[in-house]
């Protein structure tokens, strides 16, 4: 290459953590272009390809910026298919932002001779950033996807490093005991696996989907683990079990679209709940699977559907110039109800109490979350 891609790095390691940080080397020396040779720019209704060697310069400036980079949509991987292409779907496989991958990683706790088990290898970079800091010895990488985990391995061998990597499912049975599982993919409640695959007085850290909370929790002597919802904020693409995720609910968006459903009125304006961290990730530990969509009316509008598998549905407009919504809702649930419940309890004390609650997992995985007087059990 050309570029002197480590200039570069060096100005993502300012961007992304400090000079005293233990991750600040890792990040000056990690390669984070050869991890990702190809990668995904959205667009107006899809996204395209972009192939780094094809500009080095602009290869190494988005490398080396502290931003998420997709690397697969759908079933598609950038790998296979030329600059320039298009494809339309979901987000399946990326190299998180970096800042976040530290994060994620200063949440573990890590120490020398700790033997770490990174979920999610995606696309190798944050198990390079352990490898860096720890040494290839105790490191190991699990992706459900054969192609990632052999593509990752051969980046790593570029980058001069050399876990295990393995093919598997981050919710099945885990290759062996760690001292530190850090998950860079949600999860709906922690797999009963981890646990037991978690040393005494083990840590995990993972984020849960569906919501924007990091977990991190220690093992107990009964065998599960005990923690809390960390402060910051995070957010990860969902576990999957096979090349895409599942369908969205666009027969259910269809009934919210067209039917007049129970009428009423909301004292709030419409919500793009997605963007308000505390109360999406509240509503998704009263109310899991809920599929939101927003959009502008013909008039200006304000427009959001809230979806569910189980048939419910709900659509709020909040005209312009106006401060309250008019809500339609149908199915067995009253999901805007739900919503505007947390709403009012958020404007009532200031903040909700998902963030900062304390963690209790059972050995089966059964996870309580509880902070002023509220409690959520999935």
């Amino acid at each position: 290459m050309r570029v002197d891609w480590k200039s570069y790095a060096a100005g993502l390691a300012t961007e992304a953590t400090h000079p005293g940080s233990r991750w600040w080397e890792p990040l000056r020396a990690t390669p984070r272009h050869v991890f990702v040779p190809r990668w995904y720019t959205a667009d107006a209704g899809g996204w395209t390809c972009v192939d780094g060697p094809a500009d080095e310069r602009a290869w190494v400036e988005a490398a080396f910026t502290d931003t998420t980079l997709v690397t697969r949509v759908g079933a598609v991987h950038a790998d296979d298919v030329p600059g320039g292409h298009r494809v339309t779907g979901r987000p399946t496989s990326s190299s998180t932002l970096p800042g976040l991958v530290v994060s994620m990683l200063e949440h573990a706790r890590v120490v020398p001779g700790t033997r770490v088990l990174d979920l999610a290898t995606g696309s190798g970079y944050s198990a390079a950033l352990a490898c860096h800091l720890l040494g290839d010895e105790v490191v190991t990488t699990l992706d459900i996807d054969p192609y990632l985990t052999e593509a990752a391995t051969e980046r790593l061998d570029l980058a001069g490093h050399r876990p295990q990597v393995i093919t598997g499912d981050a919710a099945g049975p885990l290759p062996g005991t760690f001292d530190r599982i850090v998950s860079m993919v949600s999860v709906p409640r922690v797999p009963a696996s981890w646990l037991q695959a978690l040393q005494p007085g083990g840590r995990l850290v993972t984020t849960l989907a569906g919501t924007g909370l990091i977990i991190t929790a220690d093992k107990t002597p009964d065998g599960g683990a005990a923690g809390r919802v960390e402060w910051d904020r995070a957010a990860f693409m969902s576990t999957r079990t096979s090349s895409d995720y599942p369908d969205l609910l666009d027969g259910v968006f269809a009934t919210a679209s067209g039917e007049e459903g129970e009428v009423r009125l909301s004292p709030f304006p419409v919500l793009d709940v997605m963007r308000a961290w505390e109360v999406w990730s509240m509503l998704t530990l009263v109310a899991p699977g809920i599929e939101h969509r927003t959009g502008t009316g013909d008039d200006g509008s304000r427009m959001t559907w809230m979806l569910h598998h189980d048939g419910s549905w709900a659509r709020a407009r909040t005209a312009r110039g106006e401060r309250s919504a008019t809500v339609h809702q149908g199915g067995p649930r009253h999901l805007y109800d739900l919503l505007d419940d947390i709403r009012r309890r958020w404007l009532e004390r200031g903040e909700l109490p998902v963030y900062g609650a304390a963690v209790a997992i059972t050995p089966q995985g059964e996870t309580t979350v509880s902070r002023d007087g509220w409690t959520a059990t999935f």
